[in-house]
């Protein structure tokens, strides 16, 4: 049994700790198997162990829901980034009270820069700070006791910890001093800090729409309604009520609502969405179209053939989901820091103050310097460094057609030394044509030779069936129906047509047979040395196999894709190319690719693909290879799932449909959405910029720590700076990730 997953939206969450926190909750539910949760989506990925009953399943989320507010945080829907508040300013109302409120206060440390004495009586900065503290503060507070209910600590606990601090000792002072007496009280640290959180939370928010643009944006193609015709005419129905089968009427200028086949008429359809490809793409009769893409200047009918979460775009969507919602392995250390963060900057605030009151300083300078500490550690950088990278990587890199499924492979594919391609399909259009039938037997017509073949090739789906059918309808050759067809995985297929019992395969498949070698074999040897791919009718008699006509296939170059191996290669990555064709033919191919002879690996049978690959990953000389594999079939699945990376090319024919490789799909870490080869290099690159982004997240998420700390223990800091330092920390970590975005293959 499949695990079961699901998402859960969390409201509350403000650093590292919260997620430790909350991981820690849900994972205590029984029946889960395990509990991703991140800090910039505010969302968790739960995944169920197997095997639950039915009302197990059923009671889950609110289970979840449950575990979730008992931590002492809102449980959501998963769909709540999608519902964004409208407006750039949205949500600043508090942030705004606050440095209204907070400006009086800061006002005298202005004016004694400028030699000016503004300070406000004590009555009227406790009136200020108050409702600064205690209302837009209660977050804090709230969130700070939760925290300690659980026996944990996060950042939350530590500013409202701070601050209180601050607020009571200017209460303590204003009271203890002598009827008339001018005291320096400390309301304008508590109310800055918590403005300045607030603040730099805003600023954090507005970051994470943007990290989350991409999958808003795909979540916007989905058109709320689609024209369906019925048996009383076109009718506007909700796409929620379309149906696999139904006829749809979609005018020029309009999105497709969901994944079908043209029946009528002919169109051109802006596919970038799919595949970041901006050139519209000509649509006629039977071809295929997508949900979300936009219909050009003509009107076509549609039959539905996948509604819901089999659509493409369902498809492409939860691909940017699962990958925002994974964690790279570089997180786990900081889930282990994080664990532990809290605690030990809480045991360092009290060793500063009780350092500071044992040498003999007041207990005022002590608990400043306290708070100080207090304040400028909270860790909320620390929790958005790696996800925020992540968000803005994948969703830039979908953009372009290069959809990363989950951030293992994201993390992974900049150590690439090795790139493997499969030939057919993905270094090559993967559309072979018969360039040449000779027959075997001097008395046999070449005409009646192509009949025989084209009848015993008619049922299947292999291109160089296609071939064969293409080159019988040019040339009006007709055909029967064959009788009793098998494949013979690697080989080729047999069957009976018109009575015979006729075989079409490989050299291989007749060597194997014990065919006895002749004139024909060195015609099939002149089309290997000319790069052809080889394939022989024969015929099934009591004295053994009779070839009948041998057949030569070529295939051609995708465009471009010199110039982009020449690009992977000048990165310093081994290239190799894997092909099930015969040698003279792989290298033939080879050479025109630019491709050197030692690259290629020839005569390699689908289920020795994954093997080759374990080979190339083994290295020479004990070092080890980190290896890509690209593929574009279902026979690649495997060598897919083998590699280190490994990547499905979506393939689209010249009739629309795509290729077999929904199973290569759903095998490989990172799916290119067209059969560019130069998207290889854009992954790979867009691959070691997001880890470079993630690298230099932590490396300042761990310095404002590293370096403000012990700054603030020895009173170099006061808690205004420390809550700006704090607050800029957050912002800086967010814009960094944010600079992703502008990222172009």
């Amino acid at each position: 049994m499949n695990e079961l997953s699901c998402d859960i939206g969390i409201g509350g969450m403000t650093c590292a700790s919260c997620v430790a926190r909350v991981e820690r909750a849900i994972a205590k539910v029984p029946g889960v198997a395990g509990v991703s949760v991140n800090l910039a989506t505010e969302s968790a990925r739960v995944t169920w162990a197997p095997g639950l009953s039915d009302d197990a399943e059923q009671t889950q989320s609110a289970r979840l829901r449950r575990a979730v507010r008992e931590a002492g945080y809102e449980p959501l829907s998963a769909e709540h980034l999608e519902h964004v508040p409208a407006g750039a300013w949205a949500g600043f109302l508090p942030v705004a009270i606050g440095l209204l409120l907070s400006a009086p206060l800061v006002l005298p440390m202005v004016g004694d820069a400028l030699g000016q004495h503004w300070m406000l009586p004590a009555l009227w900065q406790f009136l200020l700070a108050t409702p600064v503290q205690f209302v837009l503060g209660a977050r804090f507070y709230k969130a700070g006791w939760h925290a300690l209910l659980a026996g944990s600590g996060n950042m939350d606990l530590l500013v409202a910890l701070g601050t209180s601090a601050g607020w009571a000792l200017s209460v303590w002072l204003w009271l203890m001093a002598p009827a008339g007496a001018m005291v320096h009280l400390y309301f304008e640290g508590s109310a800055v800090v918590i403005t300045l959180v607030l603040l730099g939370k805003w600023l954090e928010a507005r970051a994470k729409r943007q990290t989350t643009d991409a999958i808003r944006a795909l979540h916007a193609l989905r058109p709320a309604r689609a024209r369906v015709i019925t048996r009383d005419g076109e009718m506007d129905v909700p796409i929620e009520e379309l149906l696999v089968g139904d006829r749809l009427v979609v005018l020029p200028g309009e999105r497709f609502a969901a994944d079908g086949v043209v029946l009528e008429g002919q169109t051109q359809v802006d596919e970038s969405m799919l595949t970041g490809e901006p050139l519209p793409v000509h649509k006629a009769v039977d071809a295929r179209v997508t949900g979300g893409s936009i219909n050009g200047d003509g009107r076509v009918v549609v039959r539905v053939c996948a509604i819901g979460t089999a659509t493409v775009l369902a498809h492409i969507i939860r691909l940017v989901e699962d990958a925002q919602a994974t964690k790279a392995p570089i997180q786990r250390l900081v889930d282990q820091v994080s664990a532990v963060f809290v605690p030990v900057v809480l045991v360092l605030a009290l060793a500063t103050f009780l350092a500071w009151w044992f040498t003999g300083h007041s207990l005022e300078v002590s608990l400043i310097h306290c708070v100080a500490v207090l304040v400028i550690a909270c860790p909320c950088a620390l929790g958005l460094a790696t996800p925020a990278a992540i968000m803005a990587g994948t969703g830039v890199a979908a953009t372009y057609g290069i959809l990363i499924k989950d951030a293992q492979a994201l993390e992974v594919a900049h150590q690439v030394d090795t790139v493997a391609f499969d030939k057919t399909g993905t270094l090559t259009v993967g559309q072979p044509r018969l360039l040449s039938l000779l027959a075997a037997q001097p008395t046999d017509v070449s005409q009646d030779l192509l009949a025989l073949c084209a009848s015993l090739q008619s049922g299947s789906d292999h291109p160089l069936a296609h071939a064969v059918v293409q080159a019988a309808k040019a040339q009006d050759v007709a055909w029967v129906a064959p009788e009793g067809v098998t494949a013979v995985p690697g080989f080729g297929s047999e069957g009976l047509v018109a009575g015979r019992p006729l075989l079409l395969g490989s050299l291989r498949w007749l060597a194997a047979l014990g065919v006895p070698q002749g004139s024909w074999l060195a015609q099939a040897q002149a089309l290997q040395a000319q790069g052809m791919t080889v394939s022989v009718l024969a015929e099934r008699a009591a004295h053994g196999v009779t070839p009948l006509a041998i057949l030569g296939f070529g295939d051609e170059p995708k465009p471009g894709v010199q110039a982009a191996l020449a690009t992977l290669r000048a990165r310093g990555l081994r290239l190799v190319m894997i092909s099930g064709d015969n040698t003279g033919a792989a290298q033939a191919m080879a050479l025109r690719l630019g491709l050197y002879p030692e690259e290629v690996h020839a005569e390699v049978m689908p289920s020795d693909k994954a093997a080759l690959v374990a080979r190339l990953q083994q290295g020479e000389g004990g070092v080890p290879r980190v290896v890509a594999f690209v593929g574009d079939g279902i026979n690649d699945a495997p060598a897919l799932a083998a590699a280190d990376v490994g990547m499905a090319m979506a393939n689209v024919h010249a009739d629309g449909q795509r290729g077999g490789t929904d199973v290569a799909m759903q095998a490989a870490g990172i799916t290119l959405m067209r059969g560019d080869v130069a998207l290889v290099a854009g992954a790979l690159d867009i691959s070691a910029r997001t880890v470079a982004k993630i690298r230099q997240n932590l490396f300042w998420a761990f310095a404002y720590n590293a370096a403000g700390i012990p700054l603030a223990a020895m009173g170099y800091l006061s808690p205004v700076v420390a809550g700006a330092a704090m607050a800029l920390s957050s912002v800086s970590v967010m814009t960094n990730a944010l600079l992703l975005k502008r990222w172009k293959p």
